[in-house]
């Protein structure tokens, strides 16, 4: 069996009766981050960005300033580096404006050369000194505020406004004089703290337009197979509330070659994201128009249909195994062996309602004789199969399974005359018991994937079926990689 065929059986568990699929550009997949996924975000940028920043060497610093007698002493403050910056307190807000990160209460670590020099009328001659200073700085306060908005289908990231306040500096030296304390924070305080300001709003804005190439390398598809991807290309600009953020994208199947997709016409189709806890980091709706385009693909590209040559019980498929059902069978074409020829007759249909999915299938079934090297067609049975369908996460996929309620046959043709459907029956319900659906969860359990970006992956998710959506509400884990 073709093994794109179970991207279609999953597919079928998703098609509402007299659905019709429109390819364009609206949104019909949507991933909303609420409060705690916000959170979760920016702690994880605030990370990169100390990792990013530090080590980060600042510029020399010199200046002459009059000491009480001591006269005018000339110093340099050399090899200033920050080594470590602490964060007690952040938090972000969206808002109409753009996305608020503010960061209060952070102290900063920083390491120095100095030197000074002088020379009184007293002692003609110079007189220097040198070693080491360790600055701490506190109560510093740094807020930016980001645009997003969608550039040609990807996220575009602006910094829009950015500052840094510094508002206490403590200096402790190793060695030198006892005046030289108080000279050097009366001489240096404000601009350490200057220094500082700026060095961090430049990596701050250096990382920002790191973070935006990096959105901007984001895919936009994502590959299911060896002949379909899923279009995630972002539609219309991020929806900003005052707790969450939401991003719409396309969500639909499509031909990785770009082979187009046969196009129909979809009523009602509404793509909205909706979690009973907000404590959820993460809420993704897929509308049905997802699974509507993956039927449509797979059906119209002729990948609905298999042959079935091996199966557990193997008489099945010799004419001997048949001889007391269909005993003409047997008669005309006595110990040969036999295909069972199956190809969908139309995409399957299917209904989501509350905690449910059910799912209808109509499947044609040859029956194919091989006699002496020829594939000889002998009769058709045309089978409705109902089943009920459990949708899972798998890793950041969205998987599922299917199982029978029953299903219905009758003979569409045959060359072989009559067949006695009633001694059929049980030979049917065998087949798609021990070989259709085995085969079919074996490869849905395997799913497709989800717009995640690399990196997150879900845990402790919960699916709801409710109303034509499938909706995936779940906590998100990262590993770590460098962004910035």
């Amino acid at each position: 069996m073709a093994p794109t065929i179970l991207f279609v059986l999953m597919a079928a568990f998703f098609i509402p009766t007299n659905s019709h699929l429109q390819l364009t550009d609206q949104a019909f997949t949507s991933v909303a981050l609420s409060q705690q996924g916000l959170d979760f975000v920016k702690n994880l940028l605030i990370d990169e960005a100390i990792s990013s920043i530090i080590p980060l060497q600042l510029p020399k610093i010199e200046k002459s300033v009059k000491i009480p007698f001591v006269g005018n002493v000339h110093m340099v403050l050399s090899n200033t580096t920050i080594y470590k910056i602490d964060v007690s307190e952040s938090y972000v807000k969206p808002g109409d404006t753009g996305i608020a990160i503010i960061v209060a209460g952070a102290t900063c670590n920083l390491s120095m050369n100095w030197y000074y020099s002088y020379s009184t009328w007293l002692v003609p001659v110079e007189i220097s000194d040198r070693g080491s200073a360790s600055v701490q700085v506190e109560g510093m306060e740094v807020g930016l505020t980001l645009g997003l908005e969608n550039q040609e289908g990807t996220l575009k990231l602006s910094l829009m406004e950015c500052g840094c306040y510094v508002k206490e500096i403590s200096v402790i030296l190793d060695g030198g004089a006892s005046w030289l304390y108080q000279g050097m924070v009366d001489a240096f305080e404000g601009q350490i703290g200057s220094a500082v300001e700026k060095a961090i709003t430049k990596k701050l804005d250096e990382g920002i337009l790191k973070l935006d190439s990096f959105l901007q390398t984001l895919p936009k598809e994502i590959p299911v197979d060896d002949n379909a991807s899923l279009n995630i290309t972002f539609v219309n600009d991020p929806l900003l509330s005052n707790s969450s953020i939401v991003f719409e994208i396309n969500g639909l199947f499509t031909g990785r070659k770009r082979a187009p997709v046969p196009k129909h016409r979809l009523e009602n189709s509404q793509s909205s994201v909706f979690c009973p806890s907000s404590s959820r980091m993460l809420g993704i709706t897929l509308d049905e128009a997802v699974f509507n385009s993956a039927s449509a693909f797979y059906y119209n590209a002729s990948f609905m249909q298999w042959i079935v040559d091996k199966v557990p019980d193997q008489s099945l498929l010799n004419t001997g195994g048949w001889r007391f059902i269909v005993p003409q069978l047997y008669k005309k074409y006595p110990n040969d062996d036999m295909n069972l020829n199956m190809s969908l007759s139309s995409p399957p249909v299917m209904r989501i309602a509350k905690n449910n999915i059910d799912a209808v299938i109509n499947l044609d079934l040859v029956i194919d004789v091989l006699e002496a090297g020829k594939v000889i067609p002998v009769a058709c049975i045309t089978l409705i199969i109902r089943g009920s369908g459990l949708v899972k996460i798998a890793g950041n996929n969205l998987a599922g399974s299917v199982k029978l309620n029953d299903f219905t046959m009758s003979l569409k043709w045959s060359n072989i005359g009559n067949l006695r459907l009633y001694l059929i029956q049980p030979v049917m319900w065998t087949l798609i018991q021990t070989v259709f659906l085995p085969y079919a969860n074996s490869h849905l359990a395997k799913g497709f994937p989800l717009p995640i970006i690399h990196g997150f992956t879900l845990y402790d998710a919960d699916i709801i079926c409710s109303d034509s959506r499938i909706i995936v509400c779940s906590d998100v884990s990262y590993k770590n990689q460098t962004i910035l």
